[in-house]
């Protein structure tokens, strides 16, 4: 894999006292990664799989439109460090190294699909008991899919900032903002820089291992340029955008800059157009609110802020109907940004409900702090 080459094996995020914006591989955080043919032999439909654990719960990890599996990556550590589970994390169709042969179609339904047919080809007919756990868009999938009963050893469902009220809103603004993004990076290690800095993801940690699933490298082709990313000002504007919040505007003084490149250069791009996807955006979101109430099974709800709520679900939570937690102050990426503290409540929500153990070590270090 091209990306291989970049990897580095700098542990830290400072290097001489400055801070270390260079990727770092998805090994340190699971335990494999794996090709999943899905369908037919001659089908082209290849899922990219990676996973962690060997006994335990299986959680499923959907990640959030644009990102990767690889924004479980840091969560994945301290999930599988707390209790006893096993993770797959999978790129949806689109996104990261998934390839499939109709890789625009983001309907629910054919997304819900995917992630039973993964499932399906990793564990056969009898999959061990599923929790469900999607961010953004793929807390949207997953809602779906539970309320579509496609999994049916799915015990638990996690939503991690997904309400359909404060999603449907935003929607007018996400092309703006797809727009206002810088359209390629000169590097790797620019990206990463150009993430946190941006505010779109606000963990370095997990800026450095999420990244890789998120742009490639391409030649540059004749008469191509590269958009240098603005500065970014000291201040972060709050944007109300499902994909992710964006901590500077691009206006006439704040404009991105274009440097001429010579063909047979490299530059780094986004791996999926967004705004390509934009005939499903109101289908992720609308009746989510209500689908997810009416799932019979234990609810997990987790939120960037409170204001995220909407009336069906403020209704729902005060009648006790799910698990609510709010998590500030951190971004939409919620995994990423405060991977340590989702671990925690996912951890709790997984131990009340029996369906996994706390890790001995965990429990030990309990004990002796009581």
């Amino acid at each position: 894999m091209w990306e291989e080459s970049f990897y580095t094996e700098q542990s830290t995020s400072e290097v001489g006292g400055k801070l270390d914006y260079s990727p770092v591989s998805w090994q340190e955080y699971y335990d494999e990664m794996e090709d999943v043919n899905v369908g037919p032999a001659d089908s082209k439909d290849v899922f990219r799989i990676y996973k962690a654990g060997s006994e335990g719960p299986l959680l499923v990890l959907l990640h959030g439109g644009g990102h990767s599996a690889l924004s479980w990556a840091v969560f994945t550590t301290a999930i599988t460090r707390r209790v006893n589970c096993r993770v797959l994390a999978m790129d949806l169709r689109g996104h990261g190294e998934t390839l499939v042969c109709h890789p625009d179609d983001f309907s629910t339904q054919t997304m819900s699909s995917d992630v039973a047919n993964v499932i399906q080809a990793c564990y056969g007919e009898t999959p061990p008991p599923i929790v469900l756990i999607g961010h953004g868009v793929g807390g949207a999938i997953a809602v779906h899919a539970v309320g579509n009963m496609v999994i049916p050893t799915t015990v638990g469902l996690v939503a991690i900032d997904v309400v359909e009220g404060s999603a449907m809103e935003a929607l007018h603004s996400i092309q703006n903002f797809l727009k206002g993004r810088p359209k390629s990076f000169k590097s790797m290690d620019h990206a990463i820089e150009w993430s946190v800095k941006s505010g779109q993801i606000r963990n370095l940690e997990s800026a450095r291992v999420s990244m890789v699933g998120q742009i490639k490298r391409c030649e540059v082709e004749e008469a191509d340029t590269l958009e240098q990313a603005s500065p970014v000002p000291d201040v972060v504007v709050e944007r109300s955008e499902e994909f992710y919040d964006q901590s500077y505007v691009n206006d006439k003084e704040n404009a991105a800059s274009e440097v001429s490149l010579n063909e047979g250069q490299s530059v780094y791009k986004w791996r999926i157009d967004l705004s390509k996807s934009e005939k499903y955006w109101d289908g992720w979101f609308r009746g989510t609110s209500n689908l997810f109430l009416a799932c019979n099974l234990p609810k997990l709800l987790l939120l960037a802020g409170i204001d995220r709520l909407d009336r069906d679900l403020t209704i729902g939570q005060m009648q006790g109907r799910f698990m609510m937690q709010v998590l500030p102050p951190c971004g939409h990426a919620v995994q990423e940004d405060k991977p340590e503290r989702v671990a925690e409540a996912v951890a709790s929500f997984l131990q009340r409900h029996k369906f996994a153990e706390a890790r001995r070590e965990t429990r030990s270090s309990n004990s002796l702090s009581q």
